[in-house]
């Protein structure tokens, strides 16, 4: 038996705060962790706890979740969700923005906790936070119309969509806010109850979101469990969920599709990618590199649809090479995100820095040139801390490692290119298909290029351009099924063909 917590670190058998919007209006603390189960927070007998990635310092403890805490909260979220579900659109909707209201009074908290767990500067905290807020605020108001498919002197034919039941959000450790975020918000407007998993690695924003959450859902509506690998498992054969909503890696997301099988769950996984961008003769040089270096390097290039693959037409590829290591050195400068000056943090934890070490040995290795950087980490002389220094390769073979696999961290291969139809097969090239982008002043010819393009989301003259609104998922290996938008709203539901005689 798991005991209850009270907001001072004691434990006792009653939810703690004083009385308010669900009798749990007190101010958020962030100094301890609890799991939110049936709007309590809960502890357990063993604790774990992760560590700042840029100092290797230990944050706060937090529960090592049971098979009973998950049977607990799976119950708790069965008993909310038919009176979850029958409360109307326009109540779920105003729950979500007082949630989003709620989140933006608590920004400087969350934000220098996201930094302290996951790496990532503070500015790119703070925009993430801000996002979370609008999703919440976009999918109060989305609603799916009922469609009239047949309307006859015999009948009426109606199709609808209903919730599912019990969902588990699976959450990944690179953009935890704002992916808990993006799961919670569409389970929730279409009247279903979710139970979010954080990763083990970035547990800490999202067991206070769920804390948060207390003052404005009823019980059993949102919740949330941390805990260790096995956790995970326990989720996805669970045989009274039923949706999961996985955002992570290609190998753990086949796993998880084969735990959901046996018990038939709707799965939706968001996986890798290995974006390629393709860049025309025609561009000005100058006026996109600040984009693409952005684009690239972004959250220490830990995003599934950062670019990781640029591919540079070879009449402007000295003049771009040269252009765009200069911009990324003088100002992606590498360091804790606690300083406002720093842009590029570290990797978030021991295990992607040894896979991304890896990747920098290849360096050597493989002969490859390095056009910025290169420099194996010393972790003697360096201290403390997951940092790379941001590092461009120039024009590797094809079928390197640096060009097929997906670092997650700051590598980038640029690549030369000088006929349409062989870039487009280059960039095709790949089990992965999330995301991907063409440049030019062209807009009919990059259009064309974009269409051929295998990927679930491309860009014609930008990258990584996301919105509530917009359905986003992966071709191929990177994903099955797509989050956000309507058709992201579906997901979440059953289709329902509704039969009405009008004549008995």
């Amino acid at each position: 038996m798991s005991p209850t917590a009270t907001t001072d670190g004691t434990t006792n058998g009653t939810t703690n705060g004083t009385k308010g919007v669900n009798g749990h209006s007190q101010k958020l603390k962030f100094e301890k962790y609890y799991n939110v189960i049936n709007n309590e927070l809960t502890t357990t007998s063993k604790t774990r706890h992760n560590i700042n990635p840029a100092t290797t310092e230990p944050n706060a403890e937090v529960p090592v979740s049971t098979q009973e805490d998950v049977d607990k909260a799976v119950a708790a979220a069965r008993a909310a969700f038919k009176p979850w579900s029958r409360l109307p659109f326009e109540e779920r909707g105003q729950k979500l923005r007082d949630y989003a209201d709620a989140i933006d009074s608590y920004t400087d908290d969350f934000a220098k906790v996201l930094t302290a767990e996951q790496g990532k500067p503070m500015a790119q905290s703070v925009q993430e936070i801000g996002m979370a807020s609008a999703w919440l605020r976009a999918f109060s108001t989305m609603k799916i119309p009922e469609d009239v498919v047949e309307d006859s002197e015999e009948r009426q034919v109606i199709n609808r969509y209903t919730p599912l039941g019990v969902a588990c959000g699976i959450i990944p450790w690179n953009y935890p806010i704002l992916l808990m975020i993006g799961k919670v918000a569409p389970a929730l407007i279409t009247g279903n109850t979710i139970i979010i998993k954080p990763s083990p690695y970035t547990p800490y924003c999202d067991l206070k979101l769920a804390e948060l959450g207390m003052q404005i859902f009823p019980p059993g509506v949102l919740q949330a469990l941390s805990g260790e690998e096995d956790l995970g498992p326990m989720f996805t054969t669970h045989p009274d969920i039923d949706k999961i909503a996985f955002t992570g890696s290609i190998a753990t997301g086949k796993k998880v599709l084969a735990a959901a099988a046996p018990t038939l769950k709707r799965v939706t996984l968001e996986l890798g990618g290995n974006d390629p961008a393709i860049i025309c003769d025609d561009v000005d040089v100058e006026a996109i590199i600040p984009q693409l270096a952005t684009f690239s390097f972004l959250c220490t290039s830990q995003i599934c649809m950062m670019i990781k693959r640029l591919y540079v037409h070879t009449k402007i590829y000295p003049k771009f090479l040269e252009a765009f290591c200069n911009h990324v050195k003088a100002n992606f400068k590498v360091g804790p995100g606690t300083d406002p000056d720093n842009f590029i943090g570290p990797v978030q934890n021991s295990m992607q820095y040894e896979k991304v070490k890896d990747m920098y040995s290849q360096i050597a290795k493989q002969g490859w040139k390095p056009a910025l950087g290169g420099d194996m980490p010393d972790d003697k002389k360096d201290g403390r801390g997951y940092f790379f220094t941001p590092t461009v390769i120039d024009n590797p073979p094809e079928d390197s490692r640096i060009v097929t696999e997906e670092p997650f961290g700051p590598i980038l291969p640029i690549l030369r290119w000088d006929d349409d139809d062989d870039v487009i097969a280059r960039a095709n090239d790949t089990k992965m298909g999330l995301g991907a982008s063409v440049w030019s002043k062209d807009i009919e010819r990059a259009t064309r290029m974009a269409k051929e393009l295998e990927a679930g989301s491309v860009w014609v003259n930008s990258h990584f351009e996301v919105a509530p609104g917009i359905s986003f998922g992966g071709h191929k290996w990177s994903g099955i099924g797509t989050e956000w938008g309507q058709n992201g709203l579906k997901s979440y539901c059953n289709s329902q063909s509704l039969w009405l005689k009008k004549k008995s």
